[in-house]
């Protein structure tokens, strides 16, 4: 009995969480910046809290830019403040930044 019991707990500690968030700054190598907006209701009020929180992510390839609505997985500790990796772009955005745009006068 005391087997299965442990198998069950095996299962749901491999999982690793998973937040979409929207990408607020890459200017760093290899890191982004991910704002990920949970909205909950006020348990008395019942009005729709959002709170944001800002996410330290591991991007390799440095594939994710600004406004980029990204999925991160939970990882192990990178650095001092990373503790998450991009595991895919969910949208691109459709705008160019600013720092790219080819001023021609």
């Amino acid at each position: 009995m005391a087997e299965t019991n442990t198998r069950a707990t095996a299962k749901v500690q491999g999982r690793r969480k998973e937040v979409v968030g929207e990408v607020v700054a890459n200017r760093m190598q290899k890191t982004i910046v991910v704002k990920v907006t949970r909205k909950k209701a006020h348990p008395f009020y019942g009005r729709v809290v959002a709170r944001n929180k800002k996410f330290y992510a591991h991007d390799e390839k440095n594939e994710a830019h600004v406004g980029d609505v990204v999925r991160i997985e939970e990882t192990r500790p990178l650095s001092k403040l990373k503790r998450w990796k991009l595991k895919d772009i969910v949208r691109k955005t459709t705008l160019v930044p600013e720092a790219m745009v080819d001023v021609a006068s």
